[in-house]
């Protein structure tokens, strides 16, 4: 089996490793010359637990090749974005791009699957895109849509070891597609139809996007009220049948910050409870802003001087490097907009340089500063010493 995988970023390049290290001959397609030279010399560009090794094995006995163009192969795989406008609505002109990329590469009995999020309906727009460019290969391809499910920070066990719903345009095409699946995931594989497939991945992430507006809301609730909202979930979360999540300073990723606008712009007037969750979590990275810069003004007016500012986490969520939709990133933006005067050090230990930020040392940011925010719970943030004379705002449950 020979599959062209298009797309090597944070959900392409982890599954072409894993598929190649489990006997799929894979040639990876990525339009960076950067990233292509990159996964050839068997460097990852993604920081991922095991990833590294996994991808210089593959690379080394030649099941991973890495190329800017797709070229003919028995199965194509689709991984590229699928961001969202200014006016919140899906863009999938990535994903036509790369179906136009393989129209012409096609043969009869080749496999054509998408895996980036998209509103419901694309993959059957696509099988029609690829018809009217190649009529004659219609009814002889197999296509369908299959989600990933995968959480950074645990991509190569989540992605050989977690169910996958594979949607097929007929069943021929399901079947098929689990077929190839089934060559590197040991999870079990459930068919469908690709609006089902379609729909349940952005169900899946709408519903984590509504959990955590929750949790968001609370710990809002519980700050106006002098209570403190973790010990709260802890006692709560008690209950049998509750499971309160940890609160944030928002929602990040490019996955639940962005999949329920692909609900909401298709069904604006059925989807009242999942716009709210939106509304909800976007207002938390406001509200975290506003009680910054309030920490900031009460020490400026009792100690008649600016104080020092560690912002500790940019990434979307704890001990990844993925800064993709990061409300960190907006709340340290914003920050640095504040007066010259002040020292305002961005601490985040995952990646080692950023094109805005400097960043310091997060020990040394800590030990430094008057004012620590904990803007993503990093397992390093935790192992810090205590400190009596420093003012911390804690945003994502650190100390606790």
């Amino acid at each position: 089996m020979k599959a062209c995988f298009i797309g090597l970023g944070y959900i392409g390049l982890p599954t072409a490793i894993v598929a190649a290290n489990k006997g799929v001959d894979i040639v990876g397609v990525d339009i960076n010359p950067s990233i292509v030279k990159q996964t050839n010399d068997g460097q990852s560009h993604i920081v991922e637990s095991g990833l590294q090794d996994l991808l210089r094995k593959a690379v080394g006995c030649k099941k991973l090749i890495a190329r800017e163009t797709p070229v003919k192969a028995d199965a194509f795989i689709v991984f590229v974005p699928t961001p969202i406008n200014n006016q919140k609505q899906p863009d999938v002109s990535f994903v036509e791009a790369a179906t136009r990329s393989v129209i012409p590469l096609l043969e009869p009995g080749n496999l054509f699957v998408i895996e980036s999020t998209v509103p419901v309906g694309t993959t059957e727009q696509m099988a029609d895109l690829i018809y009217q460019e190649r009529p004659e290969l219609r009814d002889k391809l197999y296509i369908a849509y299959c989600p990933e499910r995968m959480i950074p920070g645990k991509a190569v066990y989540e992605l050989t070891h977690n169910d996958r719903v594979i949607g097929g345009i007929n069943e021929a095409s399901a079947a098929n597609a689990s077929r190839f699946y089934s060559m590197f995931v040991e999870g079990e594989l459930h068919t469908t139809d690709t609006r089902t497939a379609e729909m349940c991945k952005l169900v899946e992430n709408s519903f984590r996007d509504v959990q955590i507006a929750f949790a968001n809301e609370l710990s809002i609730v519980c700050d106006n009220a002098g209570i403190d909202v973790n010990r709260l979930i802890g006692l709560a979360n008690l209950h049998p049948r509750v499971n309160i999540l940890t609160p944030g300073c928002g929602v990040g990723g490019h996955c639940i910050a962005v999949d329920p606008y692909f609900l909401i712009s298709k069904f604006p007037k059925d989807t009242n409870l999942i716009q709210q969750a939106r509304k909800s979590n976007t207002y938390k990275t406001q509200w975290c802003i506003a009680k910054i810069k309030k920490s900031i003004n009460d020490f400026a007016l009792r100690y008649k001087r600016f104080p020092k500012v560690a912002l500790m986490g940019l990434a979307f969520k704890a001990d990844i490097d993925d800064l993709r939709e990061s409300p960190a990133i907006d709340i340290a933006s914003e920050i640095m907009k504040l007066s010259n005067d002040m020292e305002i050090m961005i601490s985040e230990p995952n990646i080692k340089s950023h094109p805005t930020f400097k960043l310091t040392n997060y020990t040394d940011a800590f030990m430094a500063a008057d004012l620590i925010v904990f803007l993503v719970g990093h397992s390093s943030f935790k192992n810090l010493p205590s400190k009596s004379d420093k003012i911390i705002l804690d945003f994502c449950g650190v100390l606790s």
